[in-house]
C-alpha cells in the first residue's frame, strides 16, 4: 500500500520516493523514518520511539534525529519554518501532518521493476552455492560444502523454509537472481564469495529479499587457512544467529507495508515478535494480541502458541498484569499446546523450559532447555535460559559455559542484559562484588533492560560499596516499576543459595525495597 500527498508518492514495499513519477534520491535511513512518520500519521511519534524503530536501539543524539529530519523535509520540499508535511512538537517529537490519499488503483500486484511480489506466509530462503574468487585449490570445495552445512543448520529453524540443496545448487553464480527466486520460490536468497590464498581465508555472505532486491544483511569473515574448520563453524553460527533477527524484522515491515487487510498468520506472528522483546506491558499486550491473531487464523501454528507462553511468561516474571498466578498458567497452557502441535521446534522447548521457573523448578526447566539447544545448537537465547536455570541452582561451570556459548552465537541478541545479568548474580553468589557490580552495570545500560535488573545493579553496587552508583540504579528502578520490592525480585530470582539471598534481601531493603 502507498501512500500519496501533494505530488509525491511513497512506496514501502517498494522502499522509494517519487514526486511526478520520478524517484526522489533519499538516504535509506531518511526513508525508513519517513515512512514511520507516514504510517503513524495519526499520532505524534516521539524521539524515543524513532530511535526503537529507525535506529533500532542504538545510541542516537539528539542531533542526528535533526539531521534525519531536515533530510527527510529536504525531500519533501519541507522546512522547519513552514512545516507543511513534518510537524515538530516540541521537547516530544514529530508527527505527519499533510492529508494523505490512497494511490489510484493498480491493474496488477507484480513489482514496477520486474520483481515478483511474494504474499505473505512462511517465510523461505533459498542458499546459493558460493563463488570461489582465487587460486587457492580448497577454494571450489568450500563454495560448496559451506553453504551445504549452512542449509543443514537453517533446516532445524522451524520458522523458515529451507529450499533442498538438490534445488538450490542447480542455479550456477551466473544465473539472475529474479529467475532463481521465481523457479525457487523462495522468499530470500543467501549468496557469498569464498577467497583466499595459501595462507589466509575470507568469505563475503549476502542476504537479499528476492521480490525488492534490497540487501537485507551482510559480513564478512575470515581466518588463517589452518583454521578453517574453526571459521566454518564460526560461519553457521554467526550466520543462523543473524537470521534470527534479521528475516523476521524485515517480515514485520512487510507486514505493516501491506496494512491489517493483508496479514496472515505468518505475518501477525513476525510483528508479534516485533513487540516481543521491548518489555513493556503496553508492547507485551501488543505481542500478545498479534500472537492471537496468528492463532486464530492457523489454529495448528506451534510458533503462535509459543510466543503466547512468552507473553505470558513476561506478564508473570515481570509482574506486568494483575493475576500473576493466572499467568503462570497460561504460559504452561500455552507452551503444552505449542509442543502438542511441533514437539521438534526449538521455541517451543524453549518457552517450555521458561514455564518452570515460574513454578520454582529449575531442573526441570533445564531439561526442557537442554532439548531446546540439542535441536537447534545456534539458539543463543537457549543456552542464556539454560545459564539462568544453572545460575539458580549455583552450578557456576554450566552458567558461565552456556552464557559464553550464548554470547558467541548472539553478541546483540535482545536479552543481551539478561546474559550479564545473570553473571552478575552467579557473581554475588561467590561473593565477588566488585565485579558482580561491574557486570550489573552492563546488564542494567543494555537495551531493554528492566527493572529487575536495575534491582540487580543496586545490591551489586551497595554490596561493592560503591552508594552513588546504587543510588542511581535505585532511581531508575523506582522509574521502571515504581511498586517494585525485594518480593518481586525473588520471585524472579529464586536461587538456591541462602546466604547470598538474605545478603541480597538487606541491601535491597536498605535501599528502600
Amino acid at each position: 500500500m502507498a501512500w500519496c500527498f501533494g505530488d509525491l508518492r511513497l512506496d514501502p514495499e517498494h522502499f522509494q520516493l517519487s514526486r511526478a513519477g520520478a524517484p526522489v534520491p533519499v538516504e535509506p535511513q531518511v526513508l525508513s523514518l519517513l515512512i514511520h512518520l507516514v504510517r503513524n500519521r495519526d499520532r505524534m511519534v516521539t524521539k524515543d520511539e524513532l530511535v526503537t524503530e529507525v535506529w533500532q536501539a542504538r545510541a542516537v543524539s539528539d542531533a542526528s534525529i535533526s539531521s534525519r529530519i531536515r533530510s527527510a523535509r529536504q525531500a519533501l520540499g519541507d522546512d522547519g519554518v513552514r512545516q507543511v508535511f513534518i510537524r515538530t512538537v516540541h521537547g516530544r517529537g514529530f508527527r505527519f501532518v499533510a492529508q494523505v490519499r490512497a494511490p489510484p488503483a493498480e491493474a496488477s500486484t507484480a513489482r514496477d521493476d520486474g520483481a515478483v511480489s511474494h504474499p505473505m506466509g512462511r517465510p523461505s530462503i533459498a542458499v546459493l552455492p558460493f563463488r570461489p574468487l582465487g587460486n587457492a585449490p580448497e577454494l571450489p570445495l568450500l563454495g560448496e560444502a559451506i553453504p551445504h552445512e549452512i542449509i543443514e543448520a537453517l533446516s532445524r529453524l522451524r520458522w523458515l523454509a529451507v529450499i533442498a540443496r538438490g534445488s538450490s545448487f542447480r542455479f550456477g553464480h551466473e544465473t539472475d537472481r529474479g529467475v532463481t527466486a521465481t523457479a525457487l520460490d523462495a522468499r530470500y536468497l543467501l549468496s557469498g564469495v569464498v577467497e583466499g590464498d595459501s595462507r589466509r581465508i575470507a568469505v563475503s555472505i549476502e542476504l537479499t529479499e528476492a521480490g525488492t532486491h534490497e540487501v537485507i544483511w551482510a559480513d564478512r569473515l575470515n581466518a588463517a587457512l589452518a583454521e578453517i574448520d574453526e571459521l566454518r563453524e564460526r560461519i553457521v553460527a554467526h550466520l543462523v544467529a543473524a537470521l534470527e533477527t534479521h528475516i523476521p524484522f524485515h517480515e514485520a515491515q512487510i507486514a505493516l507495508s501491506r496494512g491489517p487487510e493483508g496479514l496472515d498468520a505468518w505475518a501477525d506472528y513476525h510483528l508479534g515478535l516485533r513487540h516481543l522483546y521491548r518489555f513493556t506491558a503496553f508492547d507485551t499486550a501488543c505481542a500478545r494480541e498479534h500472537f492471537t491473531c496468528a492463532a486464530a487464523a492457523d489454529p495448528r501454528f506451534a510458533r503462535a502458541e509459543a510466543g503466547l507462553s512468552f507473553t505470558s511468561f513476561l506478564e508473570a516474571f515481570l509482574r506486568l498484569g494483575p493475576d500473576p498466578e493466572a499467568a503462570i498458567g497460561a504460559a504452561r497452557r500455552h507452551a503444552e499446546r505449542s509442543l502438542e502441535l511441533d514437539p521438534l521446534d526449538p521455541f517451543a522447548n524453549f518457552t517450555m523450559g521458561r514455564s518452570h521457573w515460574l513454578t520454582d523448578e529449575p531442573e526441570v526447566a533445564s531439561e526442557w532447555l537442554t532439548r531446546a539447544t540439542s535441536l537447534n545448537p545456534n539458539f543463543a537465547q537457549g543456552y542464556y535460559a539454560s545459564a539462568f536455570t544453572s545460575m539458580l541452582t549455583g552450578d557456576a561451570p554450566a552458567t558461565l559455559g552456556a552464557l559464553e556459548r550464548s554470547l558467541h552465537l548472539s553478541p546483540l541478541d535482545p536479552l543481551l542484559y539478561g546474559v550479564h545479568g545473570v553473571r552478575a548474580q552467579l557473581l554475588l553468589q561467590q561473593g565477588d562484588h566488585a565485579a558482580a557490580a561491574d557486570w550489573a552495570d552492563r546488564a542494567a545500560t543494555a537495551p531493554g533492560a528492566h527493572y529487575l535488573i536495575a534491582m540487580i545493579a543496586v545490591a551489586a553496587n551497595a554490596m561493592a560499596e560503591r552508594h552513588d552508583q546504587a543510588n542511581r540504579w535505585r532511581q531508575e528502578a523506582r522509574r521502571l516499576r515504581p511498586d517494585a520490592n525485594a518480593s518481586a525480585y525473588f520471585a524472579a530470582f529464586p536461587t538456591r543459595d541462602a546466604a547470598s539471598r538474605d545478603e541480597i534481601r538487606a541491601r535491597l531493603q536498605a535501599y528502600g525495597f
